[in-house]
């Protein structure tokens, strides 16, 4: 039930609103005119009573439903330490505001100071979207578990264009040269490693986290199971040629103590995998290829995929890529796939 009580003080006239209904903290709100009271009342009364009604929002400050939301997905998402960054940006930039005052337009200003938020430096559109990915996360916690916001107000948020993916993969003979440094660096580690990427096209943390118990010898595979994985989706990794006979050779040297298939040094005995940074750097300046990283040993094995008319639909499986847009990028490598395409679609349809 609503009251409204008259007000009259030396600034003027106002209208203060309380709604009560079984169930529900009161409600109140003041308003100059006693039209919009009424008619404030009487949508509050109604959301209410169809259960559509979210005061929440203004009960709970922004941090408030940080909090609540990190204790919920700082075990379990393993990007944590990104998302835990970016939202606290947001803490500060929305200076801790109550829920219902982060509005789209709230929102959409910050989103244009944080594309320009260092004098020198500009952020990439991609790093703008993981940022308002990380507040939209959040906020969607607030609506779906917490009930404390009646709708994520990201989603009425443009996004800023990303760049296109960077595609970056050995030459013929930058695949010789690497391979040559990697077999003779310091680090018997190093070789393994770097087969192991271009063959299966895993992520570095992927192969470096392996342990022998993922290891089929007989099926030649190597399975990563869910949770293990960036998207923490379960995949298959091929275990074929030079990679199967190099892991062979391992698991006989192997200790028995340790299931890592690459334990960090004595020195790092706390370190959960081994560090590669240091002998990777040097085969890479004694091979002579610049502007090339580890992530681009996948790149590498999805390129010569594409370049051998492998589909794009199977290059995303073998990846572990969740979305088609994530391997468009080698479509253009193999230009002579969608011509065998078109010649097996002409024959089909008699026109060949």
């Amino acid at each position: 039930m609503a009251t409204i009580q008259k007000r009259v003080t030396s600034k003027g006239t106002s209208y203060r609103v309380m709604v009560r209904l079984k169930g529900y903290p009161p409600e109140t709100a003041t308003f100059e005119r006693l039209t919009d009271a009424r008619e404030w009342a009487t949508n509050t009364e109604a959301d209410m009573k169809n259960n559509r009604h979210f005061g929440e929002s203004k009960r709970h400050i922004f941090s408030e439903l940080v909090t609540a939301y990190s204790a919920k997905a700082a075990p379990h998402l393993k990007s944590w330490q990104d998302r835990k960054q970016h939202l606290a940006f947001w803490v500060a930039a929305l200076e801790d505001c109550q829920l219902d005052a982060i509005t789209p337009a709230r929102i959409a200003g910050i989103r244009d100071k944080l594309a320009a938020k260092d004098k020198d430096k500009t952020l990439a559109g991609a790093t703008v979207v993981r940022y308002l990915a990380s507040l939209s996360a959040c906020l969607a916690h607030g609506v779906k578990e917490l009930q404390w916001l009646e709708r994520n107000p990201v989603e009425r948020v443009t996004k800023p264009k990303e760049a296109p993916g960077r595609v970056r993969f050995l030459s013929d003979d930058e695949r010789t040269a690497l391979l040559k440094a990697c077999k003779e660096s310091s680090s018997p580690d190093l070789y393994p490693a770097v087969v192991l990427s271009l063959t299966t096209g895993g992520r570095q943390s992927e192969i470096m986290g392996l342990t022998w118990e993922q290891v089929d010898f007989n099926a030649r595979a190597i399975t990563l199971r869910h949770g293990e994985t960036k998207n923490n989706e379960a995949r298959t990794l091929p275990l074929v040629g030079e990679a199967l006979a190099l892991l062979q050779a391992r698991a006989k040297v192997r200790k028995l103590r340790d299931n890592r298939i690459f334990p960090p040094s004595e020195r790092a005995k706390k370190a959960d995998r081994l560090d590669l940074r240091a002998p990777w750097e040097a085969a890479i300046k004694a091979a002579g290829i610049v502007n090339f990283r580890w992530h681009d040993l996948r790149h590498t094995a999805a390129s010569y995929l594409a370049m051998n008319g492998v589909s794009p639909l199977e290059i995303s499986k073998i990846l572990g890529h969740r979305t088609m847009a994530m391997v468009s990028r080698y479509s253009h490598l193999a230009p002579g796939r969608v011509v065998e395409l078109g010649d097996a679609l002409a024959a089909r349809l008699g026109l060949g």
